[in-house]
């Protein structure tokens, strides 16, 4: 590898640190929000989950859903909470008490400073819900919902920047499923009255739920030529999964999830050419992860219960590979990839994990995502890499070394993400740095195992853990390090 400072993708915008809470399962009640625990707190809010997510410095958080979204009535979860309706809800085929809503977790968010990023019902609902929303949480006062908002508690408005324009709105599991032109309608005249309300919002228009669907590439097209003016982000969605058991073919997944990034990107800027904007859409990757374990599970559970354990995959070492590989892609694409959005934070595909009524740990992938969170952020670096390859069942050329460089001027430092997707090989990295003159290393992060399917829980949550390899040596600008077999791996210099 070779790294330039002048060599640059761009500056990475924390924001790619996302996460995700969807009212969905225990993600909310036993996750973040559980009365009666030893650690909540006056308002429910459970503090060993908080001091979780605030060792992943998630700058932002995507709420509420997800399918779940597009049959919500916001109106049913704020004021007096006993007063709030219970629902049917639909997506999920779950009972939603609503006794947690917009104001509960826009305070849990605070807490954790996290901003919000809120998504509207496009499904059931459409304009007039998303202007009454807004003014409900962005207009100072003085009007209908803005005084109303006040009357529950909330004096100062919430000042809620990102907005997501519903969700996936071309599945047909989606409640309120549109074609392009349906969506692309609605969606324009939503962002327009919406920034109408508040000028300095946000707006991100759905994309395609992933890149499978039948309409990918033409549904975005047909979007954006509806909303282009009034929108700033497209987003992505894609889930990962190894359910044949087939490692190397499971590690190259990434491959596809980079040339997704870039179709979705060509598409957008044809839109742009076609228009001649000077405007650039960039892309929100609103949702991404692994998640297959807990599928055939899900399908057995009985409809109409209150906050059931829903897509609680237990992650293996295997997926906290795949997690870093997919961190990898999006700095590789920082230029154009503002936000991006980890599905999800809690309990739900996720990286932290409760016991409702007991106690919380930390899931494999909730190393190299925390790992990418501290040390990734400045700019992206693009390195000159060379590397050895090899074919899986479904890709080519797939190169051993999967890295990204990121270059914090403020603080002096490079750091570099590295996965070794070799099965049986320790990989020697020799990395050319003489660009960085002055720089020491001062910390090599590995996650390794033995067993691919190692897994951490409630009784052993440290089998799969981050320890140092002290490996690296540096010497006039000439870095080497042992990359262990099937490894995650930081390597942090400062000057």
């Amino acid at each position: 590898m070779k790294i330039d400072k002048d060599f640059k993708i761009g500056d990475i915008d924390n924001r790619i640190y996302g996460s995700f809470i969807e009212q969905l399962g225990r993600a909310v009640y036993g996750g973040i929000y559980e009365p009666g625990h030893e650690t909540a707190d006056e308002k429910g809010f459970r503090q060993d989950v908080m001091k979780l997510v605030k060792q992943l410095k998630v700058p932002v958080i995507r709420y509420p859903g997800g399918n779940f979204v597009s049959g919500y009535n916001w109106e049913d979860g704020v004021g007096p909470v006993e007063q709030r309706p219970r629902r049917l809800e639909l997506a999920w085929k779950t009972i939603e008490t609503n006794s947690f809503g917009t104001n509960e977790f826009v305070q849990w968010a605070r807490e954790v400073n996290a901003d919000v990023m809120m998504a509207v019902n496009l499904g059931t609902r459409g304009v007039d819900e998303a202007r009454n929303l807004i003014e409900y949480c962005n207009h100072p006062g003085g009007t209908y919902w803005s005084d109303l908002r006040k009357s529950h508690g909330y004096k100062d408005p919430h000042n809620i920047k990102m907005w997501c324009l519903g969700n996936e709105m071309d599945g047909p599991w989606q409640i309120g499923q549109k074609t392009a032109d349906e969506y692309g309608r609605i969606a324009c005249e939503t962002a327009k009255v919406m920034k109408w309300v508040d000028p300095s919002i946000e707006l991100i228009a759905c994309g395609s739920s992933f890149r499978a669907m039948p309409t990918f590439g033409q549904w975005e097209a047909t979007v954006l030529e509806h909303t282009y003016e009034h929108v700033d982000y497209i987003s992505l969605h894609t889930y990962y999964g190894n359910p044949q058991n087939d490692i190397s073919n499971y590690l190259a997944r990434t491959m596809d999830m980079d040339q997704f990034i870039r179709s979705v990107i060509a598409t957008a800027d044809y839109v742009q050419t076609k228009k001649g904007s000077k405007k650039k859409i960039h892309l929100s990757f609103d949702e991404w992860n692994v998640w297959y374990h807990s599928l055939e599970s899900d399908k057995k559970m009985s409809p109409w219960q209150i906050a059931p354990a829903q897509l609680e995959d237990t992650y293996n070492f295997e997926d906290a590979l795949v997690v870093g590989c997919m961190l990898i892609t999006l700095l590789k694409h920082a230029d154009r990839v503002k936000m991006a959005c980890l599905a999800q934070l809690v309990n739900v595909i996720a990286p932290i994990m409760t016991t409702t009524g007991g106690p919380s740990w930390c899931q494999t992938i909730f190393y190299p995502f925390m790992h990418a969170s501290l040390y990734g952020r400045g700019t992206a670096l693009l390195p000159l890499v060379w590397s050895p390859v090899y074919d899986s069942k479904d890709f080519t050329d797939v190169p051993y070394l999967e890295s990204a460089a990121v270059y914090n001027e403020e603080l002096e430092e490079l750091t570099i993400f590295a996965v070794n997707r070799d099965e049986k090989r320790t990989l020697v990295l020799e990395c050319e740095i003489r660009e960085f003159a002055g720089y020491k290393a001062i910390e090599h992060i590995v996650l390794e195992n033995e067993d691919l399917k190692a897994v951490n829980s409630q009784d052993k949550p440290d089998q799969v853990v981050p320890h140092n390899n002290r490996t690296v040596q540096l010497d006039n600008g000439l870095l080497t390090a042992e990359l262990p077999k099937v490894s995650w791996n930081v390597i942090r210099l400062k000057k």
